[in-house]
């Protein structure tokens, strides 16, 4: 399996550099991608691996898909019997048995060996000295043992008589001429002929032409109706009802066109087209080997009358009640969709006992699946046992199905590629939204018009997995927001030893930004593919975007897909804002009618709500310099904050001259706060804010996670009520001095660190000092010593006083309940939380920390693992030795 899967990766590289197929008008309707005007080929292509990294599901195992195995399997069976050059003598030959198949390598073993596997041996159809048994016979070879077995037998005449009795020879045409090495489905081409079976009648069957093999997936023609395509069928060429020519009549069947088309043509004319295939038939006969795997077909034992639930063949969103209204023979049966209404439309299916799609009553209540009562059901619920009684008929057995909870490793949002049931000429990227036992709810992407989830089974051969197409080099219909194809490159997070040092500093021009020009070689779309962005970390960062945390930032992003590239830029920048709602607004505004770009969704999360916009973002490497010159004019920062410039030690723009406490003195007086943030009434007077209450204000702003995306807030109580709108009224609040926004984070950061920034809150240390004045002390003391007090917030004194008596009782007396040694992670973060480092419990359940990892801690390790500050390090350690106190004196002994 693991080779086949393999196999179709090598499939799809090979036709990754192969010139397109000519397109089929009849290929469903493929003229779509090609009707946008100015779109180019690299708008229309789609690329499986980004899709699936963009939206973060997987594909569906290639071994789930059956009959997508088979159709890569070898025409050579294991047992077969053929006869091979000696490798000791090549003049002479000896008779060998396939053990397995690999593509076109068979592993062989000479007769005579039995089951010693130690003289089994590779060798290649294409090229190796192969002939079907008899051939040596036929043209004078001499048929000779191997020396390291010649004496095994007296007689090898008789062994080799007794060993071919019944064993099956390699068929001569698979060993010899142009049909050599091929497998079944390389067998089927153009114009070969095969009998259909009817879709209603079992007894009779028509031939038809193959059109197109789309790696067994079979186009088929009607003969004499080869001038139109509008009753061509699509089937995979292990469908049952596909028959080699000639078969309908070793079985006495009827030979007649299906009535449908019937009256298209005389009875003569059809008379004429039969006699004509036939021949044609005759002269160039399909091997057998491609119906060397359909499988056969069980006997049933449905009876007339009987009740089950059925897909709906015309609507596959649907399962319905259905009746068995005719038993054809014990092989073949008639399902009929129930219908109460006085003119019933009759849905009919021609089905055989391993039929898909049919299931025994009460499997979607089962299932948790909705079943759809019959038209014309009077009832308002529908239930199955009233329902039988009304019709006086029994349930078919659960012996007359097939395994109902097979689900052949399929699950939920898993990718995959599936037909489109109403152009079964349409192939498109489809999503797994439910799997309920055999059968998947599928949601198809890309479509006209919008679709319900349609219904299908496991082992449906009209599911393939994510490639297929291409590696058969057709047409799949993409999602509308199609992923180009490209050679892969995706926007990589570079550290800073591996930025190119071909090119000095120093030489590189600061008067203008360049784009470097990308390495096109290989890839037909360049102009996409964005250079490598430098996130120049000492640059002046305006009044948005804190500095400590910009700094924070890998030094480079890219080069890669220009959309993805700046994606993950932008999204790097809202998460390093002071307020990430802000920026996303100014992002929003950033345009150009002359740029080629594309739409994206750009989130911000901030004080526990998730912001969304959607901003235009460039798609061609020539205007990625001005996007990113836009963006940083419009944030007010540097223009070479980030850009495809590397600044060294000096920006050329002399941004360093610039200072947040600058830009709050020139712009501020412009922008005086209007109304006070929420809470602070009682801190305003004629406009003017306390510098002391201030300070905290800003302070608590800036205690957020280092990576937004995942931001959890962690002092949501008292801010959860400002919302969006309210951030321009408090700008200058946001903007605060650069000795306060940046201190914070400035001694935590490490920026020759080549990981990507982690989601652990390295400022939740300042957390405490920050929001004490949020909430009233005593309380949260109370809580947290888990000694709650009654007390009075009038009261100042009061409440002070019973603080530090509580404080006092802790720091004189820790009383363990277990032995540290035996804590979990979760008792070690239970007693942190109960400290006055509360804010920091989040970290040790991030890293882990159990007991004995407590116990170890020392303040060089806490401030250099946890990245934290004197200050909290000290106090966090105060509370480590508290514990390790107490360890010592209740059970070291």
């Amino acid at each position: 399996m693991e080779t086949r899967a393999s196999f179709i990766a090598t499939m799809r590289e090979t036709q990754h550099l192969s010139p397109e197929k000519g397109q089929s008008p009849a290929n469903g309707n493929r003229e779509q991608f090609d009707s946008d005007e100015g779109s180019s080929i690299e708008d229309t292509d789609f690329n499986w691996d980004e899709f699936l990294e963009e939206t973060g599901a997987s594909a569906a195992p290639h071994t789930s898909f059956k009959h997508v195995e088979i159709s890569l399997q070898s025409s050579f069976q294991p047992g077969m019997k053929l006869e091979v050059a000696n490798k000791s003598n090549p003049d002479t030959y000896w008779v060998a048995t396939i053990i397995t198949t690999c593509g076109q390598l068979l592993l062989l073993r000479y007769c005579g060996y039995g089951d010693d596997r130690r003289a089994d041996f590779w060798c290649d159809v294409m090229t190796a000295d192969l002939h079907p048994v008899g051939w040596c016979t036929q043209n004078n070879k001499v048929l000779m043992p191997p020396d390291a077995i010649k004496e095994k037998y007296m007689d090898w005449t008789e062994f080799l008589i007794h060993d071919l009795t019944g064993a099956r020879t390699a068929p001569a045409n698979l060993l010899e001429g142009p049909l050599r090495g091929k497998n079944p489905v390389d067998l089927i081409t153009v114009d070969s002929l095969i009998e259909l079976q009817d879709s209603q009648n079992p007894f009779q069957y028509w031939i038809v032409s193959v059109v197109e093999n789309v790696g067994g997936r079979l186009r088929l023609r009607y003969v004499g109706l080869e001038e139109t395509e509008s009753y061509d069928q699509w089937l995979f060429y292990l469908d049952c009802r596909l028959r080699p020519v000639g078969w309908c009549q070793e079985n006495k069947y009827r030979m007649d066109p299906p009535a449908d088309i019937y009256s298209l043509k005389t009875i003569s004319e059809w008379k004429c087209a039969l006699e004509k295939s036939l021949n044609d038939a005759a002269n160039f006969p399909l091997p057998m080997e491609v119906f060397k795997d359909h499988a056969d077909l069980r006997s049933h034992f449905f009876t007339v009358g009987m009740k089950l639930e059925a897909v709906n063949i015309r609507e596959p969103f649907h399962i319905c009640p259905a009746s068995v209204t005719k038993v054809f023979n014990n092989h073949y049966l008639q399902v009929t969709i129930d219908d109460l209404r006085p003119e019933p439309s009759k849905i009919s299916m021609l089905c055989h006992a391993d039929s898909l799609g049919i299931l025994p009553v009460q499997w979607c209540l089962k299932n948790g699946v909705n079943l759809t009562p019959p038209k014309g059901y009077s009832g308002q619920d529908f239930d199955w046992a009233d329902y039988q009684k009304q019709c006086g008929a029994e349930a078919a057995p659960h012996l007359c199905f097939r395994n109902t909870s097979f689900s052949r490793g399929f699950t939920k949002n898993m990718k995959l590629e599936a037909v489109n049931p109403r152009n079964p000429a349409e192939i498109c990227v489809a999503s797994i939204t439910s799997v309920k036992g055999r059968l998947m709810w599928l949601h198809l992407e890309g479509l006209q018009m919008p679709s319900p989830e349609y219904i299908v089974d496991v082992e449906s051969m009209d599911i393939f997995p994510v490639g297929w197409c291409e590696a058969n080099a057709y047409n799949l219909t993409p999602p509308h927001k199609a992923v180009l194809r490209r050679k892969r490159r995706i926007a990589v997070v570079q550290p800073e030893k591996q930025l190119p040092s071909t090119v000095p500093v120093e030489k590189i021009p600061h008067d203008l930004c360049p784009v470097p020009q990308p390495d096109t070689t290989g890839t037909s779309n360049g102009r996409y593919c964005c250079p490598q962005l430098y996130i120049n970390h000492r640059c002046f960062s305006g009044p948005y975007l804190n500095k400590g945390r910009i700094a924070e930032l890998p030094q480079s992003v890219g080069p890669g897909k220009c959309v993805l590239v700046l994606k993950e830029v932008l999204s790097m920048v809202i998460n390093a804002a002071y307020k990430p709602g802000s920026v996303l607004r100014e992002l929003q505004l950033v345009e150009d009618p002359q740029w080629n770009f594309q739409e994206e969704t750009l989130k911000a999360k901030y004080r526990g709500k998730t912001y969304r916009a959607t901003v235009k973002i460039v798609r061609t490497s020539d205007q990625v310099a001005d996007f990113c010159r836009r963006v940083c004019a419009k944030l007010e920062c540097c223009p070479n904050l980030f850009s495809p410039v590397l600044v060294a030690e000096v920006c050329p723009e002399n941004c360093s001259i610039h200072t947040k406490t600058k830009y709050t003195y020139y712009y501020g007086k412009r922008k005086r706060i209007i109304k006070p943030p929420i809470g602070e009434n009682n801190n305003m007077k004629s406009g003017h804010v306390k510098p002391a209450r201030r300070r905290k204000r800003r302070k608590s702003i800036f205690v957020q996670k280092k990576r937004r995306s995942t931001a959890v807030d962690l002092n949501a109580a008292g801010s959860a009520e400002e919302s969006e709108d309210d951030e321009p009224d408090v700008i200058e609040d946001e903007t605060g001095s650069e000795e306060t926004s940046s201190e914070l984070r400035d001694d935590q950061t490490d920026t020759s660190s080549a990981e990507v920034p982690s989601t652990r809150p390295r400022r939740a240390v300042t957390l405490r000092s920050s929001t004490e004045s949020d909430r009233p002390p005593p309380m949260e003391r109370a809580r947290r010593s888990r000694r709650p007090q009654p007390h009075s917030y009038s009261e100042a004194e009061k409440c002070t006083q019973v603080k530090e008596e509580i404080k006092q009782e802790e720091e004189e007396k820790l009383i363990l309940d277990s032995n540290p040694l035996e804590w979990t992670v979760t008792d070690v973060v239970r007693f942190i939380k109960l400290t006055d480092c509360a804010p920091l419990a989040k970290i040790f359940q991030e890293q882990d920390i159990d007991g004995q990892a407590l116990l170890l801690l020392t303040l060089p390790t806490v401030q250099e693992c946890m990245e934290l500050k004197l200050g909290p390090a000290i106090k966090l350690c105060h509370q480590i030795e508290r514990v390790k106190v107490a360890f010592y004196a209740q059970y070291a002994n």
